[in-house]
């Protein structure tokens, strides 16, 4: 992109490293170190075995403490990281109290995506729209969180249908869970206390960010920081841990946007756009969860964000009211990964990890019970939407 840019003279290297989001990279680098920190201390582990005692072996209970604890948990962390470490031990309590792991396994994949555009740092097409709209911390828990709050407690309910069979049968070993001892999930309990002390500090530094003035990469970053001097891990090890792939993937997606823009492909973008803006800026933004929805599941929702974000910017310089078109474009990046395997990451790992059991998770069978959840929560986000339009 550069390379074509600099021969016919619309793009540069300088306009390139203007195009990269730096503020985006910092808050995911930050984050990312930080869980990269708190994944081998066995916290993950921990909160899951504890939920398997909690249930006392009932399937029902089991499935709703697993999928709030991932809904949860997505909120804060990545969700990828989320569904690696859960994964695999609800796996484990499964295989103990002899029931299908299935319905678990893609309650924790949804619910993750869906949990995830709770909050500013839950997604990472949330940290680029709230970097691109100047949307703080406390904005999405006012403006997204009800939202999700309702799609949370519609996808319990519809996959506790969906799953009817699977979690209507009796586990055969109930009384095996009840002796797991949480305990001795936790490895490293001080590094975990460390940790968790600053991510909740850092947490707590969001909600007021606006007021202090500093941005959300800096929190998280400085947040990272203080862990590492704190705890003193092996730095290479912690390091290894970091997803660097996804924020060259980001990096770079934002050079081959900048050039899209400096060629004037968006522009042409938002002249298309202005011809549908003609109807009303509702129902525009109502359009606008759906389609990026379906682009989501089918394309990650982080490139589709990236690229919508100048278009949605175009069309605030034509006049319009853009402040809704961005709420819009969170519902529907975050509920449209839903819609099929690929739909996201988390989606994925959780089906690949899923072939190790008796019942691996297939693509037919993510678009039966995948699908409607996609379906139900963009439906809910629309009523919402409309309904709350006038406060955004």
């Amino acid at each position: 992109m550069v390379g074509v840019g600099k021969i016919l003279g619309f793009y540069s290297e300088e306009a390139a490293l203007e195009a990269i989001d730096f503020n985006t990279l910092g808050l995911l680098l930050g984050m990312m170190i930080l869980v990269a920190m708190l994944e081998p201390t066995g916290f993950f582990q921990y909160i899951a075995v504890w939920a398997a005692r909690a249930s006392g072996g009932k399937p029902v209970l089991l499935f709703v403490l697993l999928g709030s604890i991932t809904t949860v948990l997505s909120m804060f962390l990545d969700n990828v990281t989320t569904v690696v470490l859960i994964a695999p031990v609800t796996i484990l309590i499964c295989e103990i109290l002899g029931i299908s792991p299935l319905p678990y396994l893609m309650a924790e994949a949804l619910l993750s995506d869906t949990g995830g555009v709770a909050t500013l740092v839950g997604d990472p097409p949330n940290v680029l729209i709230g970097s691109a709209a100047g949307f703080s911390f406390n904005d999405f828990l006012i403006y997204a969180l009800p939202i999700v709050a309702v799609a949370w407690v519609a996808t319990l309910v519809l996959l506790r249908f969906l799953f009817r069979d699977e979690l209507s049968k009796r586990p055969h070993n109930a009384e095996a869970v009840m002796s797991l001892n949480p305990a001795e999930s936790l490895d490293d309990p001080k590094t975990a206390r460390r940790v968790l002390i600053i991510l909740g500090a850092a947490i707590l530094l969001f909600f007021v960010h606006h007021i202090l003035h500093i941005s959300p990469s800096f929190i998280a970053s400085s947040a990272a920081a203080v862990a590492l001097l704190w705890v003193q891990p092996d730095i290479q090890e912690t390091f290894k841990k970091v997803e660097w792939s996804v924020l060259i993937f980001f990096s770079a997606l934002f050079v081959m946007v900048g050039g899209l823009e400096a060629a004037g492909v968006l522009e042409a973008i938002v002249g298309l756009l202005e011809g549908l803006s003609r109807i009303p800026p509702i129902w525009f933004g109502v359009s606008l969860i759906w389609i990026v929805a379906g682009l989501s599941a089918v394309v990650d929702n982080v490139p589709i964000t990236i690229a919508l974000i100048p278009v949605i910017q175009g069309l605030g310089e034509a006049g319009m009211d853009i402040t809704p078109l961005w709420w819009a474009l969170a519902f529907g990046a975050g509920f449209g990964g839903n819609g099929t395997i690929i739909g996201s990451t988390a989606n994925i790992i959780v089906a690949t990890l899923s072939e190790k059991t008796r019942t691996p998770i297939t693509s037919s069978l993510w678009n039966r019970r995948g699908l409607p959840v996609m379906l139900a929560t963009c439906a809910i986000a629309s009523v919402l939407y409309i309904v709350l339009y006038k406060t955004y």
